[in-house]
């Protein structure tokens, strides 16, 4: 098999890749907006940014 019938076959293989990891990316940035923009999510960040603090010793 060539080189070139080889990529023009995997080119829709490459393009659904895209869009899975697209799609993927975009839950999980969803799943992260709701979880720090609620409660859990600030009381966490607030305790990180104490715990950075205090390895800081500030």
């Amino acid at each position: 098999m060539t080189k070139a019938h080889r990529q023009k076959n995997e080119k829709g293989i490459t393009t659904a890749e895209y869009a899975v990891g697209t799609a993927a990316g975009a839950g999980l940035a969803g799943l992260l907006y709701k979880l720090l923009t609620g409660g859990l999510g600030n009381d966490l960040l607030h305790r990180l940014f104490q715990h950075v603090l205090g390895l800081l010793g500030i």
